[in-house]
């Protein structure tokens, strides 16, 4: 969608459509799934255990950075990404809004 299209829709419709966006790759939810499970700031290992080269697991996590799903620090020479907690809630809460709309007519298209 272009950039003059999305100011015809609200703020939350545009923030579901770039949450969507962004987990729409399975290298992102790859890396989602790895920072999540190890509970910890990871640093530089990434590409240990994707099987991308370091230049697309850079671009991805530019990705899910910029939409404010992860957050990262640098550490010397290396950059250190974990969850950005409050962006990943806010993220949960908005798709499960979205999916627990009520559907007025389930049986419309038969």
């Amino acid at each position: 969608m272009g950039v003059t299209k999305t100011q015809n829709f609200s703020g939350a419709q545009n923030r579901v459509a770039r949450i969507a966006k962004v987990l729409g790759h399975p290298a992102r939810i790859a890396i989602l799934e790895y920072l999540i499970k190890q509970q910890v700031c990871i640093c530089g290992d990434l590409v240990d255990v994707l099987p991308l080269a370091q230049a697309t697991v850079s671009q991805h996590l530019k990705e899910l950075k910029a939409a404010g799903l992860i957050k990262g620090e640098v550490e010397g020479t290396s950059v250190c990404y974990c969850i950005n907690e409050p962006v990943w809630e806010e993220a949960r809460d908005i798709l499960l809004n979205l999916f627990n709309l009520p559907l007025s007519n389930a049986s419309c298209c038969k």
